[in-house]
């Protein structure tokens, strides 16, 4: 039986659940989910072309019902009380920030959510950027996994092309260990719900 069995009767099956968690059990349980259903072990090549012992797809638990509650509710609990919405580079970030707008609105906050397009459409407004950012809006990015922070720092570059003010990213996994430092020296927070050593894991960012 894997861990995610034992602890089955713990995850929680609508919005009040989740809230009445505390903290550690929350991303206690988040990291039991990505474990069972988006971690693998083995001999992989990256999409930078490292090899790495582990792989991880953070879509299999942000689009999984128990996991994309966890993941909704942990990044509601850090959010800044200025963000007015949250969004990212397609696809990685839009379950994750679909998600979390809606349970934000659940909550009782009105957050904005957005995608940030791989390549502009040619009609349209706002160039690569679809959904609901206002200029001068303070602004979450947020991603599944993060490596070496390229997504991310593409989609902040897009929403800046729209005076959109970045001064929050999250991430469900980081597997990196250099987005920190990243958004540090652009004096954006940093707050991924899980990182790569919390997973048994060495950061393979540099």
């Amino acid at each position: 039986m894997t861990r995610y069995q034992q602890l089955s009767a713990m995850y929680p099956e609508n919005l009040q659940e989740a809230l009445n968690l505390t903290d550690s059990v929350r991303k206690d349980l988040l990291m039991t989910h990505l474990e069972e259903f988006s971690i693998r072990k083995g001999d992989f090549i990256l999409k930078s072309g490292r090899k790495s012992k582990w792989f991880i797809d953070s879509k299999a638990t942000a689009c999984h019902p128990q996991g994309i509650l966890l993941v909704a509710v942990s990044i509601m609990k850090i959010l800044p009380p200025d963000i007015d919405g949250i969004g990212g580079l397609t696809m990685g970030a839009d379950p994750v920030s679909y998600a979390t707008a809606a349970i934000g609105c659940a909550m009782g906050r009105m957050l904005g959510s957005f995608s940030v397009r791989k390549e502009e459409k040619d009609h349209g407004g706002k160039g690569r950027i679809a959904g609901v950012l206002n200029s001068g809006n303070h602004l979450a990015i947020a991603e599944d996994t993060v490596t070496r922070g390229t997504s991310i720092f593409e989609a902040i570059e897009q929403v800046r092309r729209c005076d959109g003010d970045v001064t929050f990213v999250t991430a469900i996994v980081d597997r990196g260990g250099t987005v920190a430092r990243m958004c540090n020296d652009q004096g954006i927070v940093y707050k991924p719900l899980v990182t790569a050593p919390e997973l048994g894991f060495e950061y393979e960012g540099a």
